[in-house]
């Protein structure tokens, strides 16, 4: 399929030809093309941030009663590079991809970070060239199944929510300390810290160390998102 076929399916309009093409430029055919072509990295970087703020009003407008802290955790696995992903494919992106011979042959064409990053130039491209409602037409088709399960986006796997929004601004791991066990033998109650660099971000009890540090990372959580 090509881009037009795309652009055409979704019944978005397209002004700028050149645009479009280049969301569709990956850096590895840039590096083997004679002929001077800009690769897909700025657009990447401009739909980034349209993502960002599309997600961040439709979770603020059609779901008024979740937290911030929902809010945020809902934004991070819409946008997360599986969810780009699997959104290049849905409207297969993908296939119109140019892509360096050597990357073609190493499975570039579907590999996750490849499309994720393809899916955002997509939508930078689709955003200058013709607005926000085009964004928006096509995040209805390929948000439509996520929005109607939104729920179960909602996991109490605080640890992982926890380091979802911490790399989301860095590369940094935080760590989790027992820092004391009290009561019986039989039915110890755990205490366990959250840190990031040294720093404690958060604490949380449980009657075994997998809980407590859950409750640690709720914690922490919490206090960072508000």
């Amino acid at each position: 399929m090509t881009q037009w076929e795309i652009m055409d399916s979704l019944g978005i309009p397209y002004n700028n030809k050149d645009l479009i093409t280049n969301a569709f430029v990956h850096s590895s055919y840039v590096n083997e093309s004679e002929r001077k072509i800009e690769d897909n990295e700025r657009l990447e970087f401009m739909g980034d941030a349209v993502l960002q703020i599309c997600v961040s009003e439709r979770l603020f407008k059609h779901h008024e009663t979740l937290s911030e802290g929902d809010m945020t955790l809902y934004r991070a696995k819409l946008v997360c590079e599986e969810a780009l992903a699997g959104y290049s494919l849905k409207l297969k992106l993908n296939e119109a991809l140019l892509l360096g011979t050597g990357e073609e042959r190493n499975g570039g064409r579907t590999r996750p970070s490849i499309i994720a990053d393809l899916f955002e130039s997509f939508i930078g491209a689709v955003y200058l060239d013709s607005g926000m409602d085009s964004v928006n037409t096509i995040l209805d088709v390929v948000l439509k199944e996520s929005y109607s399960n939104l729920e179960s986006l909602s996991i109490t796997d605080y640890k992982t929510k926890l380091q979802e929004f911490i790399q989301a601004d860095s590369r940094k791991s935080v760590t989790y300390e027992v820092v004391s066990v009290t009561g019986p033998s039989n039915a110890p109650e755990f205490e366990v810290v959250v840190k990031l660099d040294e720093l404690i971000f958060g604490s949380g009890h449980g009657l075994s160390k997998k809980k407590a540090e859950q409750n640690a990372a709720k914690d922490a959580f919490q206090k960072l998102v508000k």
